[in-house]
């Protein structure tokens, strides 16, 4: 038990990376979130163009890939962010907390508790996600599923986006397997073309969640109301496939929101994400990627999609 505390702490303690103060800044060190009436998150509108969770004709054989992934030069590559389920009952979990158990709840309890004296009136109107009633009782056993239109789970560390593509029977990405992956075939920076075009994928947002309820982009990057933030009536995070012309084209497939959405961890021992996350103020399409913090790190914007060898 103290052993899961110290890990418990540890993971918080790492949390935070400095933002720059813009409408779209990257995510950095910042003090331990501060502390949480509940309601239910808003239900976010997926696109009458989203893709479809049937692969195209054109999909790589199911010999070679998964139903759910797309042949990406030599790997197959999940065509969607991972959404987090528990193995052993297939249940969803919250995308809005870190998927440990006492931490979620802890920080559900915490933000819950001071939401209401924090923040302007917009803040304040946000309520705390709800967590499942399963997702409180027991430690899940993460599992990384690949769907479209489903909110994918943020505050995954590296730690944790490995051992949820493992379960899966797959594994992270290498560095240059997400870059080439995100090029598409021909081998573009952005997964729309070789140039930066604002609107084609989810990044460089007008506004920041941190500054929105916090007036900061550098603290508060626990609290699970982050990923509710909308612009408008725009989700700053989007379902998966929610913004269809940010895809990364292999023939008549294609795999989306490689660049923005969420930062995705990849494989690296000194850790490491690649693609930057809807706030990141950086127009350097698939290059985008983050050094900085071990595996053990997660914040809001951090999520994963997994890869597999062919065959």
């Amino acid at each position: 038990m103290k052993a899961l505390v110290a890990v418990v702490l540890a993971a918080a303690a790492l949390v935070g990376c400095k933002e720059r103060p813009s409408g779209g800044a990257a995510p950095s060190a910042s003090s331990p979130p501060e502390p949480p009436a509940p309601s239910a998150p808003a239900i976010l509108p997926i696109p009458a163009d989203a893709p479809s969770a049937t692969p195209p004709p054109s999909a790589a054989p199911r010999s070679l890939c998964p139903a759910e992934m797309v042949l990406a030069g030599r790997v197959c590559v999940d065509r969607w962010e991972a959404q987090l389920t528990d193995k052993a009952s297939g249940q969803a979990l919250s995308p809005y907390y870190p998927p440990t158990r006492a931490l979620a709840v802890r920080l559900r309890d915490q933000w819950d508790r001071d939401r209401a004296t924090m923040g302007g009136p917009e803040a304040q109107a946000i309520g705390v996600p709800p967590l499942p009633a399963w997702q409180t009782q027991r430690e899940p056993e993460l599992l990384a599923v690949s769907r479209p239109g489903v909110v994918p789970n943020g505050y995954v560390s590296g730690v944790q986006a490995d051992r949820a593509c493992k379960n899966a029977g797959k594994r992270l990405c290498t560095s240059d397997e997400w870059v080439t992956a995100c090029q598409g075939a021909a081998r573009r920076q952005f997964p729309y073309g070789d140039k930066y075009k604002q609107g084609a994928c989810n990044i460089f947002r007008s506004k920041h969640p941190a500054s929105v309820l916090h007036d900061n982009p550098s603290i508060g990057h626990l609290d699970p109301r982050l990923n509710l933030v909308k612009d408008g009536a725009d989700p700053l995070l989007r379902p998966t496939g929610g913004t269809p012309s940010c895809k990364s084209e292999w023939g008549e497939d294609a795999a989306w929101d490689m660049n923005g959405n969420l930062d995705e961890w990849v494989e690296d021992d000194k850790g490491r994400f690649n693609g930057g996350f809807f706030s990141r103020s950086k127009r350097d399409g698939c290059l985008s990627t983050v050094g900085a913090h071990p595996k053990a790190y997660f914040d809001y914007s951090t999520g994963v999609r997994c890869c597999r060898d062919p065959g």
